[in-house]
């Protein structure tokens, strides 16, 4: 771990309804000193939202060669891609077409982040999905997060509710097709 990450801890109680997902989890985060909590609350969503066997955060914001979080099969072979922010569209080609399936996970305005890959190559583009919140739900939940959390995560119908650490919050996911 680089001098200066700030390790947090969530003890994650995660019911995602639409897709079947059950889970207790006990998650460690890293956070780098130049990354935000906000960027941090996505990575942690999107592993939440993305969750199935063989997933995995990367080294976080230095891992520049690996996405914010992955899932791997048995035998090592990525099988997805999973961006948070507004990677370039290099970036989600190369991820396309290494995994198979690639993902963007974003807490800025859609509108301002789609035209970045409008026209661009990305390899298999139709399958690629946008999702992102309400505006202001992930600063909201980047304000209630220690360094110990306890987080119980529910998602049915396409609305995600969220306790952390008391606080309650909830969004509607939004999903949009890159192209």
């Amino acid at each position: 771990m680089a001098i200066g990450v700030v390790m947090h801890t969530f003890d994650v109680q995660l019911a995602d309804l639409d897709r079947g997902v059950y889970e207790d989890l006990t998650l460690r985060l890293g956070q780098h000193p130049s990354e935000t909590t906000a960027f941090l609350v996505m990575r942690l969503l999107a592993y939440c939202l993305e969750y199935e066997e063989g997933i995995a955060f990367s080294e976080g914001i230095s891992a520049t060669n690996e996405p914010a979080v992955m899932v791997r099969d048995a035998t090592g072979r990525e099988t997805a891609w999973i961006e948070v922010g507004a990677p370039d569209a290099e970036r989600l080609h190369h991820g396309s077409r290494l995994a198979g399936r690639a993902a963007v996970y974003t807490h800025r305005d859609p509108a301002k982040v789609l035209p970045l890959w409008a026209g661009k190559k990305i390899h298999r583009a139709e399958d690629i999905v946008l999702t992102s919140f309400d505006p202001g739900f992930v600063d909201a939940v980047a304000a209630s997060v220690e360094r110990r959390n306890s987080l119980t995560l529910s998602v049915t119908e396409g609305e995600l509710y969220l306790d952390v650490n008391g606080t309650s919050l909830s969004s509607a996911v939004h999903r949009f097709g890159i192209l």
